[in-house]
């Protein structure tokens, strides 16, 4: 049979510790990205059981500074590289197919995401277009939505860093 530890109530954001010389209760909260903590030593509170009131109170008062900081909008994301990447230009991929006779397509499949948690996507034709075209076509198209949804500035960072690798476009 094993120890079974009960959970205690009211101890979000409160954790024990007891490693090597180290022995006290830890306060933990965050805001904006911030941590916030503080560690609250048996020895310096002359046990755990003060030690651990302690941190209760620290961590109600935390909690109420915490409340009046207002909270910042949390910023998209922008990636510009990722390694599995194989076209050179992140948001575009290159997808082979077979319709539904059988016949093989190629085509640059081109993502971008109008708003968090939606995702869209549209595709240019190898066999339409050709292949250089047909991957001018998807850059492009995928630089437009970019200046749409986020301004020039990241189209053009993204335009910079395709011409660095020698993509003509």
């Amino acid at each position: 049979m094993f120890n079974e530890i009960a959970p205690i109530p009211d101890m979000k954001g409160i954790s024990r510790i007891d490693s090597g010389s180290t022995h006290g209760w830890f306060v933990r909260a965050y805001r904006n990205g911030k941590t916030y903590s503080k560690l609250f030593s048996d020895g310096k509170w002359k046990g755990s059981e003060p030690a651990l009131d302690a941190a209760r109170q620290h961590l109600g008062s935390l909690t109420d500074r915490l409340a009046k900081i207002p909270l910042k909008p949390r910023g998209r994301r922008i990636v510009f590289r990722d390694s599995r990447n194989t076209t050179g230009v992140l948001g575009v991929s290159r997808s082979a197919k077979h319709t539904l006779l059988g016949v093989p397509t190629e085509s640059y499949v081109v993502t971008w995401r109008p708003e968090p948690g939606q995702q869209k996507c549209t595709s240019f034709s190898i066999n339409k277009y050709g292949e250089e075209k047909a991957f001018k076509l998807a850059v492009n198209f995928r630089l437009k939505k970019l200046r749409e949804i986020h301004g020039g500035g990241v189209a053009r960072k993204l335009k910079s860093l395709i011409e660095q690798k020698g993509i003509a476009i």
